[in-house]
């Protein structure tokens, strides 16, 4: 019941269903005479938000900040383990294998593979429960698509029982130990991952994947015309920094790079 509550809270607080909600507020203040010039002020305020957070300079300054925390891993030390931590998914066998990866999974596993194809001999964790009403876990999920990429199934294990962070991080340390291990997750997620993964005593080398925020040139329509991309940048950083606020309310207080990040 918690777990859907603060999944149910937080989806609130995202800009798109915030902001749909105070319009509703001011549509319906629109029709008192006696708060019309509220509701004007409320109407024009939600527009300029949303117009300004669906464009790309202002979506990726947002963002870039979140994401520029660790760098993408080009490192030469070794590891035995490479952790790769579920995201959104579903499950149609009648699909593409990685079609059924959403959003952030997919990126997620290419880089978890590539760092694998470094780490000769290396094993890649899977974590991520079933989402309600799914046969098959997100864990599950991410094994089949490895599979299908050349990833033999002896070098993956799969961790279906956690439903967030903190659980992942809690059934990772039951096989990796003390060891170092290359934490592989969104590069605007990985910030809040690393201090749940510190607080459980182990030693996780970042290795960010699925980075949005662009910096590199872009057509000079595409910084200025809204875009709905954009917009989800924008709640992707918005997201983060709730539960980075959400993290240091209710978690013993641990900053990414007191223990093994700075390596």
């Amino acid at each position: 019941m918690l777990f859907t509550l603060k999944k149910a809270i937080g989806g609130l607080l995202l800009p798109l269903p915030l902001l749909l909600l105070v319009m509703a507020v001011g549509l319906f203040l629109l029709w008192c005479s006696r708060w019309q010039k509220t509701a004007r002020i409320i109407l024009s305020s939600t527009w300029l938000i949303l117009l300004l957070i669906s464009l790309q300079p202002v979506a990726d300054g947002l963002l870039a900040p979140v994401e520029d925390r660790f760098s993408t891993w080009h490192g030469t030390q070794k590891v035995d383990y490479i952790v790769v931590l579920g995201g959104g998914y579903t499950w149609n066998p009648q699909w593409a294998p990685g079609s059924n990866m959403i959003g952030n999974s997919l990126p997620r596993l290419v880089e978890g593979i590539r760092l694998w194809r470094e780490n000769p001999g290396s094993t890649l964790i899977f974590t991520g429960a079933a989402a309600q009403s799914n046969p098959v876990s997100s864990a599950e999920v991410t094994a089949r698509v490895a599979q299908s990429l050349g990833v033999p199934r002896s070098s993956m294990i799969t961790l279906d029982k956690p439903r967030d962070t903190r659980q992942e991080a809690t059934e990772v340390a039951k096989v990796v130990g003390h060891r170092p291990f290359l934490l592989v997750t969104s590069a605007s997620h990985l910030p809040r991952a690393m201090v749940f993964f510190q607080q459980q005593g182990l030693d996780p080398l970042p290795a960010p994947a699925n980075q949005l925020a662009i910096a590199s040139p872009l057509n000079p329509w595409e910084k200025v015309l809204p875009s709905s991309l954009w917009l989800g940048h924008s709640e992707r950083a918005i997201y983060e920094t709730l539960g980075r606020l959400w993290q240091k309310i209710t978690e013993p207080s641990l900053e990414p790079g007191q223990q093994g990040a700075s390596r």
